[in-house]
């Protein structure tokens, strides 16, 4: 059976990984990464029961353990329909340097987030050997999505957290936190509140996120929202780090990228030349 291959919409959304797009920012995400969470601080205007929520979250998830870098492996079943099936390989360097690398029947897939510039930079690569860069206006959710421990949970002095309460989503109990930047581009035709907006689903027995939802935009105009949902589940204990082994993600309500992993690694060594992309941000 011919495998239905993602439109361009969905190659450009698949992985949506990103940082922020203003130097100062990024730098500070980065030192966030280093440091033991009860030490930083979320920006002013955070709601205080988004910050002890995602405090407790973060702590539930990492413990005492300093992350530095994460190596994890395993298989993945890529694209809608029947899709593909191969392995995968997913890093990052702090919360804005990340790389995965889907080997797959047809070749090997690479997505890169960069932030090592002092602006975001996120670039493709198909099997075929063609690449490109994402849109800039895609830059501004977390790069390394597929890792609770370094998103948007963790303090960051240019994030805003807002409670917004006990919910349900897909038959599970959540307690539901937002994210966002705290400044906004009047230039650019909509905020970077809006192109930043994470919304977080923590269980309320332990609070390690059940599932993060956010938008992704078309390269030509970012005021077009395609919905992403990440769903993470079987966490398990790994080196004193909560890792959810199973990550699904989906786009507008399609499954995209199935991953079963079956090891996860910190604090190896990797450095930013890992996440070098070869260009400039569009």
């Amino acid at each position: 059976m011919r495998l239905q291959r993602p439109s361009r919409i969905q190659r450009a959304c698949l992985f949506a990984l990103s940082a922020f797009v203003f130097s100062p920012l990024m730098l500070a995400q980065g030192q966030n990464t280093s440091s033991p969470a009860s030490n930083q601080s979320f920006a002013p205007g955070t709601d205080p029961q988004a910050s002890s929520l995602a405090l407790q979250a973060i702590a539930a998830l990492q413990g005492k353990s300093v992350i530095h870098d994460i190596t994890l492996t395993g298989n993945a079943t890529w694209g809608t329909g029947d899709g593909q099936t191969g392995t995968v390989t997913l890093r990052a360097f702090g919360s804005t340097e990340s790389r995965i690398d889907l080997a797959l029947p047809d070749g090997t897939r690479t997505e890169i987030r960069d932030a090592s510039a002092g602006y975001a930079q996120g670039q493709w690569t198909n099997p075929d050997g063609t690449a490109g860069m994402f849109a800039s206006h895609n830059m501004m959710t977390d790069a390394v999505w597929f890792f609770p421990a370094l998103m948007s949970l963790a303090p960051n002095p240019n994030t805003i957290l807002t409670y917004v309460g006990l919910e349900n989503l897909d038959d599970h109990s959540v307690q539901h936190i937002r994210s966002y930047v705290a400044t906004s581009d009047s230039s650019s035709g909509t905020s970077n509140q809006q192109l930043s907006t994470m919304d977080f689903y923590l269980d309320p027995s332990g609070l390690v996120p059940y599932a993060v939802i956010f938008n992704q935009h078309p390269d030509g105009n970012r005021l077009v929202n395609i919905p992403i949902k990440v769903v993470f589940s079987n966490y398990q204990a790994i080196a004193g780090v909560l890792v959810p082994m199973h990550i699904q993600r989906f786009m507008n309500n399609a499954s995209i990228l199935d991953i079963t992993l079956s090891s996860a690694q910190f604090n190896t060594g990797l450095a930013t030349a890992d996440f070098a992309v070869a260009g400039g941000a569009q």
